[in-house]
């Protein structure tokens, strides 16, 4: 029996998921910190974690660190996906990956390709006059930078603390967040139309509930607000709890798009 959510065996009859969710990590992060959420799902729904350029699977590619090449690297990837597969598809980002993942969602409605539903994790919502996130990676030294990323949480102390893994990993954190710092997307003609579920841990010390709730003013809908217990890392200590929430927000999200007159 196949675990809920995962890929079917590659010699499996080929078949439509009821739903694919695509996952973007944090700064300086990588598909792997989802490696638990695809078991966490229904069986019928496709999870998927996307790497950047110097992240994960694409290691061997140099970092971006400019917001719209990022967002049209996945855009290049994801539209072909789309169009080979026509199940709707739900988007959700954590840190950073929020920030991708909202512009993604704008940039698809605006091709008449919505998402479903767009989940907004431990990130403040982009202002004009300055970055969602007030990291400044730019001047910190090595010995800084590993400690500002050990108070953030998220990173294996493995990597912290060994010197040929930092020595590989830390311009890909610093490049992330300098893409953070210089985030600026062109202002959006309306509010996003697409369901939008907020997630944060209450004891965030980067990201607090007045920042994340400023996404209100980004949507069109009252976005759903789930708070956990924990810090910027929250699901980490209840993955099922957050899986729970995201498979029920996104599960109204499809009634809704099916409902008659939407």
């Amino acid at each position: 029996m196949r675990a809920p959510g995962s890929a079917a065996p590659a010699d499996a009859p080929a078949t439509v998921p009821a739903v694919r969710l695509f996952l973007f990590p944090h700064a300086g992060g990588s598909g792997l910190m989802y490696q638990n959420w695809p078991a966490r799902f229904p069986a019928d729904w496709r999870v998927a974690a996307r790497d950047a350029p110097g992240h994960g699977t694409l290691m061997g590619q140099p970092p971006l660190r400019d917001g719209d090449a990022l967002v049209a690297h996945h855009l290049d990837r994801l539209i072909p996906e789309l169009n080979a597969c026509g199940a709707p598809f739900a988007l959700f980002g954590h840190s950073m990956g929020a920030l991708v993942a909202h512009e993604l969602a704008r940039r698809l409605t605006a091709r008449g390709r919505p998402p479903v539903w767009l989940g907004l994790s431990a990130c403040g919502a982009p202002r004009p006059y300055g970055p969602p996130v007030r990291v400044s990676a730019r001047e910190l030294s090595d010995e800084e930078l590993r400690r500002r990323v050990a108070q953030l949480g998220g990173t294996p102390p493995k990597v912290l603390d060994h010197p040929g893994l930092w020595r590989h990993f830390a311009p890909v954190i610093r490049a992330d967040l300098q893409l953070v710092e210089s985030w600026r997307p062109a202002p959006a003609a309306e509010p996003l139309p697409v369901p939008v579920s907020l997630f944060g841990g209450a004891e965030d010390a980067v990201v607090g509930l007045a920042a994340l709730e400023r996404w209100s003013g980004h949507c069109a809908r009252r976005p759903a607000t789930h708070v956990f217990a924990g810090g910027h890392f929250y699901f980490q200590d209840d993955l099922d709890a957050v899986a729970r929430a995201v498979t029920h927000d996104v599960t109204q999200a499809l009634r809704l798009t099916s409902a008659p007159g939407h």
